[in-house]
């Protein structure tokens, strides 16, 4: 029996791409959230912050991050700055988020995802 999880991200991420294929080849069904045809609510987030931090979810080497003005940059100091600029810029959330049995996981590497898979 399949474990019911949900792979958030958006399609054109090579990494989120790589996730794909990964879980689709390891025979694992999931659900998929694209943040942005979807969005992503504060709640959603705030629950992701509970659990990992803010720091993990902002993707600061990503593209999206390079453009914000310095100001916004600058004031992503704390869980609900760092909410406010993932709302209005969805792409600066690292991905993808495997959420898991109640659980996240923040990005991919094919190693991270066969320990998650194996602790199952």
């Amino acid at each position: 029996m399949s474990i019911p999880m949900k792979l958030y991200g958006i399609p054109n991420c090579d990494t989120v791409k790589k996730a794909r294929t990964w879980l689709s080849e390891q025979g694992h069904d999931y659900a998929w959230h694209d943040f942005k045809k979807n969005g992503v609510s504060h709640e959603l987030l705030a629950g992701w912050i509970a659990q990992t931090g803010w720091e993990p979810l902002v993707n600061r080497q990503g593209t999206t991050w390079r453009k914000l003005d310095d100001a916004t940059k600058a004031g992503v100091v704390d869980a609900e700055s760092a909410i406010a600029v993932m709302l209005a810029q969805p792409s600066v959330i690292k991905r993808p988020v495997l959420e898991r049995n109640g659980q996240i996981t923040v990005g991919y590497k094919p190693e991270l995802y066969e320990n998650l898979f194996r602790q199952a």
